[in-house]
């Protein structure tokens, strides 16, 4: 069974900092794309960046290139996002999500407030 855990979300004022964590289970981690997408409150989701099975490709939403980082390790089968200059606007549920086959799949997400 796929698991995809979240963590390391919480409240942080106008320009700090947070790492997020997504330990997964249940598939071959390093043989699959892995992605951040999040939802603010009252509207949809929203594809935040993606990672390669190897982690050496990744791209970014413009809305937070420059600012957050993904990265993977493949050996602990664990997918992060460093995210700095936090803003108001990033304010949202982030989860971690892979299609593997044709299914896909999403942890339970992890709150993340930007706010003074």
């Amino acid at each position: 069974e796929v698991q995809l855990v979240e963590s390391g979300g919480g409240l942080v004022q106008p320009g700090g900092s947070l790492r997020l964590s997504c330990a997964a289970s249940g598939f071959t981690f390093s043989s699959w794309t892995m992605q951040w997408v999040r939802q603010a409150p009252g509207k949809g989701l929203e594809w935040v960046s993606s990672i390669s099975s190897g982690g050496s490709s990744t791209t970014y939403a413009d809305s937070v290139k420059g600012r957050f980082t993904i990265s993977r390790d493949n050996a602990k089968n664990t997918l992060y996002l460093q995210m700095k200059s936090l803003k108001p606007d990033d304010t949202a549920v982030y989860y971690c999500a892979t299609t593997v086959g044709l299914s896909a799949y999403r942890g339970q997400g992890t709150q993340v407030t930007v706010s003074s």
